[in-house]
């Protein structure tokens, strides 16, 4: 989440309007994250948060976001309701962009990650991956890894700014996966971006997943990697392998991995690693000066890559 538009007051007034959920008592913007803008409105009836999509979110594709929350929240999945206007309609116009109002979910992500935290995280990963799988809807991923070659090809040499060689690395890392990459692996229903300030924690237990907005179809080990590198990696160049069984026990807890799933762990983390560096490098020259909210440095990853590419196979992650 992060801050790119402003709000004027009286189209914020005339947007909630809209709604029964009371007048303004405040609205304050949400900095964390990169990709949308977000504010905490709270109104006489409660909190909710109000997002407006940035240029990445498809209008066309936030049909199928706000219809998967609805129907993970029906199935007693911790995830913000989108509220309806008085017409039934969760799509909206605000200051020019797609917008859209979801419950406020209690409880704060952890700033300092324990296997505990990691445990509850991968059952709720396989619990998503499971209560997904009768979701009637689609949709592609658009930042798979023939997206991540277009990104870096958009980029030319503008990578070498960061570091010399970069752009190069990039592109003979991608073409190695290129040739590794798994094929016919167990596909579903993926978050697509489930990292630690995505998921809220109240007395120890996951009280809220939010920020749906990368879900997707995909292969489900591959959100499970996405997870290896979020949760298990306290600094850029060290792997905790206590936080990586304790995430992989957890998801096999409610879901277990097939072999397939198992021994392509290593590479589709290798390649989680390279979705987020492609797309930091982008975002590191195309967020605005003004925006309110963090670049992440693409080189963090860069390590991240280098440890699962001495990986052999997946007991290096802890997997029993």
């Amino acid at each position: 989440m992060a801050v790119y538009t402003r709000i004027k007051r009286k189209d914020l007034e005339d947007f909630v309007a809209k709604f029964d959920i009371g007048d303004i008592v405040s609205c304050d913007a949400i900095a964390d994250g990169i990709e949308n803008t977000n504010y905490l409105l709270e109104t006489t009836t409660g909190k909710y948060v109000l997002t407006l999509f940035e240029k990445r979110v498809q209008p066309d594709d936030l049909p199928f976001f706000v219809a998967l929350m609805s129907f993970l929240e029906r199935r007693s999945f911790p995830c913000p309701r989108p509220v309806p206007d008085r017409n039934g309609d969760v799509l909206h116009k605000l200051s020019e962009r797609p917008a859209a109002l979801v419950r406020f979910v209690p409880g704060a992500w952890p700033r300092d990650v324990i296997p505990d935290h990691c445990r509850e995280a991968g059952k709720t990963l396989a619990r998503l991956h499971l209560s997904a799988a009768e979701f009637g809807m689609t949709r592609n991923n658009d930042l798979a890894l023939p997206d991540w070659r277009r990104l870096a090809n958009s980029l030319g040499d503008r990578a070498d700014s960061l570091q010399t060689g970069f752009a190069m690395w990039i592109t003979e890392e991608l073409v190695s996966l290129d040739a590794k990459w798994p094929q016919n692996l167990p596909t579903g229903i993926v978050h697509g971006d489930l990292f630690p300030d995505n998921v809220f924690f109240e007395n120890g237990r996951i009280s809220g997943v939010i920020d749906f907005y990368f879900a997707c179809n995909d292969a489900l080990a591959f959100d499970l990697a996405i997870c290896l590198n979020a949760w298990c990696f306290p600094e850029p160049d060290r792997f905790d392998i206590d936080h990586g069984a304790a995430l992989l026990a957890g998801y096999q807890a409610v879901r277990p991995l097939s072999l397939e799933e198992r021994n392509a762990l290593p590479i589709l983390a290798r390649g989680a690693a390279m979705r987020f560096l492609v797309t930091r490098v982008h975002d590191w020259f195309h967020t605005p000066e003004d925006a309110l909210g963090t670049r992440k440095d693409p080189l963090d990853m860069v390590p991240v890559i280098e440890f699962h590419r001495a990986v052999s196979d997946s007991a290096a992650y802890g997997l029993g």
